[in-house]
């Protein structure tokens, strides 16, 4: 499905230490770990670490030790960002005592800063513990950290990006004699109620923001756009841009961007295309994201010649495929059940592009519901083959689809593989493989899957 010509094209490769980092960590288990690490002769740089603890966000308590390991090198100093990725992906896993543990670090190394504290409080509030973010929050202070408008606008964005406007306005609303807000402030209110989505609101906290002396910017114009075609005010969306236009503030390929999605998902094909070609005529250029949203307007309507036609282009001004690119092609073409096809352009895309997570969930997902486990496998293996760790979503697809065929023995690997990298499993999953078990009588298996999964629940969590 992608065009030839893209399949010459080459993914950049790692470094090697990278590779061979990355070769320990997907293999080696837990209790090997630091004892392998220490015989690869690697020496640590903070630009190494920082790669390998992104490149493996998802790895849980893995690319916790290898943190760690990393700490007791001979003339290495963690990074503030390579500790801002660990409290990341250890919040993601709910390994809230650790993660605290090196905030009390950080603090005894005096390089706590306000971002710390923002990166925690976004992972409580998507994780629904609201009453830790508003800790977190107040907690500020005594680790020496100053609560200033930084602190309150990532506590407002938290609950903002988790879909608890509420929660923000409320917080805004008894805080906002403590501080100034400005105009991001405002565009994080605006935005949350935009997502929410609640029209009238969001009009207001504008008008509260242009009383307050705070001129929007292009940011919050882009938003307002957003909420206005969420809403299916696209007419409003397009008068908002033409006023941007005529006041001198030009709009950015991001809110065009949001104008062809939204007549894609309206099947408007033809006021995507007259909206794209109006960009490029006020001089705008076209990122990957206008392609993209041009690509899934053009999907939406089977109009696939237009699509190659869209990769030409992309390739003929350099603009390269993202994961997000093949992704909407994927899914159009699973949509319209022509499996075949989307995993020809799966095979292909991993030429010219990093698959993401989102890709390979999409594909072992594919496969198992068409009952093609086998198939499903091979895209697992190939994933653990580029050193890529599955988010707990991609576990679950393929533990769903071992459970459907009542493999019942591979599901029990991949699940302690899941519980082993500090994952822990939905209860929908994890409560179907436990009925298959118990048909089959093999208690002692569902136990120390127990044992496995209440260890990780009780002993490192501080919630």
């Amino acid at each position: 499905m992608l065009r030839r010509s893209y399949s010459t094209k080459t993914l950049n490769q790692f470094p090697d230490p990278i590779q061979k980092l990355s070769k320990i960590m997907m293999n080696c288990p837990k209790l090997g770990l630091e004892s392998t690490l220490n015989e690869s002769g690697i020496r640590v740089s903070e630009e190494l670490v920082e790669e390998i603890l992104k490149k493996f966000d998802n790895a849980g308590m893995q690319s916790y030790r290898f943190f760690e390991w990393a700490s007791k090198q001979r003339n290495y100093t963690h990074s503030v960002k390579s500790y801002h990725i660990i409290i990341g992906s250890l919040a993601k896993i709910r390994q809230y005592k650790i993660m605290w543990d090196l905030v009390n670090t950080m603090k005894s190394k005096g390089v706590l800063n306000v971002e710390t504290f923002c990166i925690i409080m976004r992972k409580y509030a998507r994780a629904q513990k609201v009453d830790e973010a508003i800790y977190t929050f107040n907690v500020m202070e005594k680790y020496g950290v100053e609560v200033n408008l930084v602190a309150f606008n990532g506590l407002l964005s938290a609950f903002c990006k988790s879909k608890n406007v509420r929660k923000a306005q409320e917080i805004f609303d008894s805080m906002k004699g403590r501080f100034v807000p400005d105009s991001k402030t405002y565009s994080i209110l605006l935005e949350g109620w935009g997502k929410d989505p609640n029209l009238p609101k969001a009009r207001e906290i504008f008008r509260e923001m242009v009383d307050k002396g705070c001129d929007p910017d292009i940011v919050t114009y882009g938003i307002m756009v957003d909420v206005l075609c969420k809403v299916g005010r696209v007419d409003e969306a397009v008068e908002v841009v033409r006023d941007m236009d005529s006041n001198g503030c030009k709009p950015t390929s991001f809110i065009y961007s949001v104008l062809i999605h939204t007549y894609g998902i309206d099947n408007q094909i033809e006021d995507a295309i007259e909206t794209f070609l109006e960009m490029e005529r006020n001089g705008i250029i076209a990122d990957v994201a206008v392609y993209n949203a041009l690509i899934g307007a053009f999907c939406k309507v089977n109009r696939f010649k237009n699509v190659y036609r869209v990769l030409d282009e992309m390739e003929n001004k350099g603009i390269p495929l993202n994961s997000r690119t093949c992704n909407i092609i994927i899914n159009s073409l699973i949509g319209r059940k022509e499996t075949d096809e989307a995993f020809k352009v799966f095979r292909q895309m991993v030429k010219v592009c990093e698959p993401d997570v989102d890709t390979y969930t999409i594909m072992i997902k594919m496969f198992c519901e068409g009952d093609d486990l086998d198939n499903a496998l091979k895209v697992w293996k190939f994933m653990s083959l580029k050193r890529f760790v599955p988010s707990m979503h991609t576990f679950s697809v393929l533990i769903n689809g071992l459970c459907a065929k009542e493999e019942v023995t591979k599901a029990c690997v991949l699940l302690e593989e899941m519980l082993e990298k500090g994952i822990q499993p939905p209860g929908s999953t994890f409560g179907r493989l436990r009925q298959l078990l118990i048909k089959e009588k093999r208690e002692d298996v569902l136990e120390f899957l127990n044992e496995k999964m209440n260890l990780l629940v009780k002993e490192p969590l501080c919630d």
